[in-house]
């Protein structure tokens, strides 16, 4: 199962590994995007509108999860690089012990919140009780879906892509299956949407222990590595809150530019609900480049070869710019018909297409600092990531918004500049950062020399 990723063509291994990274990521976007499109065949504006917030408040949980792990993806990987396997299995039973305490502790706090979690959103009246169903039960889930996010850390950060793609694929088939089954057959609206996701997550999880049983890893993990260490959890967590926070900053960013399109109307609400969906959709490459720059960066400074981490930045940037131009393209003549896939009601396809002529050009610049996020990452440098999106989202992003919102009511296509307009302020600080840091490395070894 491990993998090792320092060797070889910098370009086909970003590709070999990315790929099913790249799956995954279209496999939990399908399951993702299953809920809404298929509610929105067999229910009103009022179910979509309620399953697409409550999904929103879910996707900020997982992503906090995911950018939490992503402290076991490096140290792992790093420990792979420079063939430390006792440190590896450490890492590993430290991450289980320090997730199953988060997944108890969030799963309690949000059950007893999540009636003011639905009134800070601005729900619009008509979904609020859909909403209130839809996330209480997706919060019974959440150790579920933080165990499959343990595992895929695990696996990534072993050099292993492959394993997550089969486990979220499981979870695709069933809550497809599941949804049509509540939603259409059962007509349980919001709350059969949940049931589906809950329970697909639930039997992925199942599959995936199973698997993992039966494989050889090529680490030992006796009892010994699951006993807390307190330099691995504060190494964990040094890494993993800053990406966890930073990601958590951005959903929360996106929950403030929802609340402001709440209070222009339900249709409104309706057709961002759908574009972020989409947008979810589009920015498959550029996630999956993060996480395959985490990980591929991690393993090669772990084996001291920096300057194949910083090819693999830059081959990442490349790919990412060039998809982003390619979607580009597309959405600024298929907005309309792409809406409609997920509703018949006029408005909102006029409403959504709109914010993604705007939204769109975020695949480009988001694709960057994405790559560098994951390059800040791999050298335990978490922090920057979170800084850039953080001044991005204070200074240009809700603040644009929110203007974009009084200025214009009639349109949603200056709010959807305004997110663009947040990632470029990120690129540039990216850009700065990242000078920086080489012009560090490169007095640091000059001092060394003499």
């Amino acid at each position: 199962m491990e993998k090792n990723l320092t060797t070889g063509s910098v370009f086909r291994t970003i590709l070999s590994f990315s790929l099913p990274f790249l799956l995954s990521y279209l496999l939990q976007t399908l399951y993702g995007m299953a809920d809404l499109f298929i509610i929105g065949q067999f229910n009103g504006v009022e179910a979509t509108t309620a399953v697409s917030i409550g999904s929103q408040v879910m996707h900020m949980l997982t992503v906090m999860i995911v950018g939490l792990a992503m402290g076991s993806t490096v140290m792992i990987g790093k420990a792979i690089g420079a063939r430390e396997k006792e440190e590896a299995s450490a890492v590993i039973g430290n991450t289980v012990i320090l997730f199953m305490g988060v997944s108890i502790a969030l799963t309690v706090l949000l059950l007893f919140f999540v009636e003011p979690i639905v009134s800070v959103m601005s729900t619009p009246e008509e979904a609020v009780r859909g909403t209130i169903t839809y996330l209480t039960i997706c919060f019974i889930g959440i150790p579920f879906i933080t165990a499959y996010n343990i595992i895929s850390s695990i696996f990534r950060g072993l050099g292993d892509s492959r394993s997550p793609m089969y486990f979220v694929a499981i979870a695709c088939v069933a809550n497809i299956m599941l949804d049509y089954l509540f939603i259409g057959g059962m007509n349980l609206g919001p709350a059969g949407a949940a049931l589906g996701t809950t329970l697909a997550q639930t039997i992925s999880v199942l599959v995936s222990f199973y698997i993992i049983s039966k494989r050889q890893t090529g680490l030992s993990l006796n009892k010994t590595y699951f006993c807390p260490q307190k330099s691995i959890m504060g190494q964990l967590l040094k890494i993993g809150l800053p990406v966890s926070f930073q990601d958590g900053f951005i959903q929360i960013s996106f929950i403030v530019i929802t609340i402001i399109v709440n209070q222009r109307g339900l249709n409104d609400a309706a057709a961002v609900g759908i574009v972020e969906k989409i947008i979810s959709f589009l920015f498959l490459i550029p996630s999956s480049m993060l996480s395959t720059v985490s990980a591929l960066g991690a393993q090669n400074i772990g084996a001291g070869k920096y300057d194949r981490a910083k090819k693999t930045l830059g081959y990442a940037i490349l790919i990412t710019v060039s998809y982003g131009v390619l979607s580009v393209i597309v959405m600024q003549l298929a907005a309309e018909p792409v809406v409609g896939l997920f509703t018949d009601n006029a408005d909102v396809i006029r409403l959504g297409s709109q914010y993604m002529h705007g939204y769109v050009w975020d695949c480009i610049l988001a694709g960057i600092h994405f790559c560098f996020s994951g390059y800040f990452c791999a050298h335990g440098l978490s922090i920057f990531s979170f800084l850039h999106n953080s001044v991005s989202i204070v200074c240009a992003r809700i603040p644009l918004a929110y203007l974009a919102s009084k200025l214009f009511a009639d349109t949603l296509f200056p709010m959807g500049l305004a997110t663009t307009t947040g990632s470029l302020v990120s690129v540039i600080i990216c850009i700065g950062l990242y000078l920086w840091m080489e012009k560090h490395r490169a007095n640091a070894s000059r001092g060394q020399t003499s």
